[in-house]
């Protein structure tokens, strides 16, 4: 029978972000309560890869093996970083290289959560008390990168709590700045079969907010159902007026200075899908038959994101690497 394949099944795996020293990076997110789920060791081509993620007995993906799984974040380390006085990565969020914003995980109580992470000498880019978002804040991890940190409760609930467990975090969503909505969110629903969950749009500050993700056997959350208990969503950040601007582009994150790399799915059947990509006419970064490695493709969304597509090995048996 020829092999089929059904998005339903797809997972929006991890979030791949270069660093310059893995020690600092891993310590850093473990203290955010991730653990290394898997490393993958590459010293001919001379680079090392580290999944990190949630898994805890109460995880959303706690025990799954590494490509089965929702929110992860993937280092990758290119040897010799860590000594190179003058290697920096590229956040994101710097002009004139903006394009991936951040990471962000949702936390059990959000005062105490911060309060932690800042008591360990970790950075803020914004504290709780800065501006007026106050339900929101945004760490800074050992390279720069922006970590969100979100409640799980209302606000006022948690205010006068002083402790928080690990155990209870999510690793909730990746943003990435996009020029046209309209066809990034065609790419992402028709394409990669992503269900749109949620929508906030700021007309007074000109720009509105996707929330996307695979539904899974939770099914879209309900108008009332918040999304901070959940992993793997995506965030499409659309500032309005940007699809009009001909010569206006996010910066992808492999193209000099580098930061971000891309953003991963695992799917059902690794050829079926790609064979429908080919079908839907999508722009290839690399093939499954290009180059070495002949078990992960990439395709490039609407602003020239790399995707990562992978075979979730819960539907082969076999391990990809």
């Amino acid at each position: 029978m020829a092999s089929t394949t059904d998005t339903r099944n797809y997972k929006f795996n991890h979030s791949m972000l270069r660093v310059k020293d893995p020690k600092e990076s891993v310590k850093f997110y473990s203290f955010l309560g991730m653990s290394l789920i898997q490393k993958l060791e590459f010293p001919d081509a001379k680079f090392d890869l580290y999944f990190l993620g949630y898994d805890s007995p109460g995880a959303v993906s706690g025990g799954h093996n590494v490509w089965d799984r929702e929110g992860l974040v993937e280092l990758t380390h290119n040897y010799g970083t860590e000594s190179d006085a003058g290697y920096k990565v590229n956040n994101g969020n710097a002009e004139p290289h903006r394009g991936f914003g951040h990471t962000c995980i949702s936390v059990d109580n959000l005062q105490a959560a911060c309060q932690r992470i800042e008591d360990a000498g970790y950075r803020f880019q914004k504290k709780l008390t800065d501006g007026r978002m106050r339900h929101i804040a945004f760490a800074l991890d050992p390279d720069g990168y922006w970590v969100e940190i979100v409640g799980q409760k209302p606000l006022e609930e948690t205010e006068s709590v002083r402790e928080t467990d690990v155990t209870t975090y999510r690793m909730n969503h990746t943003m990435l700045r996009v020029k046209d909505a309209e066809k990034s969110l065609k790419f992402y629903q028709d394409v990669l079969g992503m269900s749109l969950y949620r929508k906030h749009d700021n007309q007074a500050a000109g720009f509105t907010l996707y929330f996307l993700g695979y539904p899974g056997e939770k099914g879209v959350p309900g108008e009332s159902e918040g999304t901070a208990g959940r992993e793997g969503l995506l965030e499409l950040t659309w500032n309005h007026g940007t699809e009009k601007d001909e010569g206006f582009r996010y910066h992808d994150g492999n193209s000099q200075p580098q930061g971000f790399g891309h953003i991963c799915v695992s799917v059902d059947n690794l050829e079926a899908a790609c064979a429908r990509f080919e079908s839907l006419n999508v722009n290839w970064k690399k093939r499954l038959t290009d180059g070495r490695m002949k078990n992960v493709a990439f395709v490039l969304d609407p602003d020239g994101y790399w995707v990562e597509i992978v075979q979730n090995e819960r539907f082969t048996g076999k391990a990809n690497f």
